[in-house]
């Protein structure tokens, strides 16, 4: 391939050289530079790649691609375009042979519910037989192998390279997350996405280093639309008008409005020995009864938006019921064990926002008694302490404090803060600074009818003390705990 096969879609201008020169690679680490690469100059923050082009040269780089004018040695080619960061996207995409074209995209933007959505997607597709990749928060998942990643959207050298091993071991689908820096950032620039779904959007992610203000959020989000065949997007949420004003794409409403192109009706709460979650009728383009096995009114909104997704797909409904009745999202809203006697799950709130939302969808099922077994991060804002024991002291009918992870910090110290303000409550707690101990004090001393909720770590399998990480995972402390023990 030469530099000219892999400018398909970028505005450029040749400043110096030939674009017949062979390229193999392309790099945006200096420390990477070998011959038969191209080399993406890009201002950043901190850090200016224009700096590194006479190292670059002399490792043998023979194509710079710059955002402004440079010296390069001659016999170095040099492209110049508007922004560096998009012509990594798209050059990236040329380097793997555009791997995203052979995939059924699926992109997931919106505050919250990404996560949550995606796995679902996931889950329903290859129930029936869709073998799919999934990118996001947790990682990236390719079969059977789980690829950890520092964004919830890696960077677009990365999505290729990954979605060019999801081509290669066999996958017919990709679902992602997209979040509103990727977009800022051109991660995605060049992608085609054959559905984007719009899950919600609240004031997030506003602040130094990400977004000026709200306004330039919901821009960023929706910019997804600019890149999709077809949207799916949330009727219920406040922002709407906001939302579908002058989208370029189809769009379909989801939630449980009247008229909603996938509506939501005949929600029930339910709760059994072996079954907990919700069930509810879909109507609209389909109608379909489901029953999901994760809790909770917000999880109908991304049951609802996964399973109008896949129907578009082509999954038979059949398929889609199966799938959405035995769920299983490693701790979000995970139900780790359920008896008689008590229902056990694993959330990944850590903070008071969240930890909330999760208490208050838990009280919808009238537990008996609802228990809370939670910590907060070591060298972090106080605040979240001070917030989150003020709501399992009125939340919850009893609270377990105990380790999280504690980094740099004391234990008994992020107890103490957590306990201050709990005490203000009235609220009935007691420590237990070991994890492991404290979540079979839940399940050991558990009451006919408790719902136990153990937050804050969810799907982590660490427990970070002193600059270490040590193996731990709520969940299996949970089955290991049951497994030894009747009740």
């Amino acid at each position: 391939m030469t530099i000219k096969d892999w400018l398909e879609g970028l505005s450029y201008k040749l400043v110096q050289g030939s674009l017949d020169v062979e390229v193999n690679e392309v790099i945006y680490d200096s420390r990477k530079a070998a011959p038969g690469a191209v080399f993406v100059c890009m201002k950043g923050t901190k850090i200016d790649s224009h700096d590194f082009i006479p190292q670059v040269t002399e490792a043998g780089v023979r194509v710079l691609v710059t955002e402004h004018p440079v010296e390069a040695p001659a016999g170095v080619t040099v492209v110049e375009t508007e922004n560096g960061r998009e012509a990594l996207a798209l050059l990236s995409a040329a380097r793997f042979g555009y791997p995203s074209r052979k995939l059924t995209m699926i992109g997931v933007t919106g505050t919250k519910g990404k996560t949550t959505t995606t796995h679902m997607i996931k889950t329903i597709l290859e129930t029936a037989g869709k073998k799919t990749g999934m990118i996001g928060t947790n990682g990236v998942y390719i079969g059977e192998e789980h690829f950890p990643t520092v964004n919830t959207t890696p960077e677009s050298y990365d999505l290729h390279r990954y979605f060019a091993k999801m081509v290669e071991d066999g996958c017919e689908c990709c679902v992602m997350e997209v979040s509103s820096q990727a977009m800022k950032m051109h991660r995605v620039a060049g992608i085609h996405f054959n559905y984007g779904l719009f899950t919600n959007i609240s004031p997030d992610h506003i602040g130094k280093d990400e977004h000026a203000d709200f306004a330039e959020y919901l821009y960023y989000k929706k910019q997804l639309f600019h890149q999709c065949d077809r949207a799916l997007i949330n009727v219920d949420d406040e922002h709407i008008d906001e939302i579908v004003k002058d989208i370029p794409c189809p769009w379909t409403g989801f939630g449980l409005k009247e008229g909603a192109g996938f509506q939501a009706e005949n929600i029930h709460y339910v709760s059994e020995p072996d079954f907990v979650g919700v069930e509810f009728d879909i109507k609209g383009e389909h109608q379909i009864p489901v029953r999901v096995s994760i809790p909770g009114k917000f999880n109908v909104y991304n049951a609802l938006a996964a399973a109008a997704v896949t129907l578009w797909v082509g999954v038979p409904a059949e398929k889609l019921q199966h799938a959405l009745e035995h769920l299983k999202i490693n701790g979000r809203m995970e139900i780790v064990y359920t008896s008689e006697k008590c229902c056990v799950i694993v959330d990944y709130a850590h903070n008071a926002v969240s930890m909330e939302s999760l208490l208050a969808t838990l009280r919808e099922y009238h537990p008996k008694r609802l228990v809370v077994v939670f910590g907060c991060g070591g060298n972090r804002s106080r605040d979240r302490r001070y917030s989150m024991g003020e709501i399992g002291g009125r939340m919850a009918d009893l609270s377990i404090i105990t380790a999280d992870n504690s980094r740099f910090e004391k234990v008994e110290d992020i107890i103490a803060d957590i306990r201050g303000s709990m005490e203000k409550t009235g609220g009935k707690f007691i420590e237990i600074p070991d994890r492991k101990e404290a979540i079979a004090y839940s399940i050991t001393h558990a009451e006919p009818g408790d719902m136990i909720a153990i937050i804050g770590k969810g799907h982590e399998d660490y427990q970070e003390i002193n600059g270490v990480r040590y193996p731990f995972l709520d969940r299996a402390v949970v089955e290991e705990v049951v497994k030894n023990l009747s009740i």
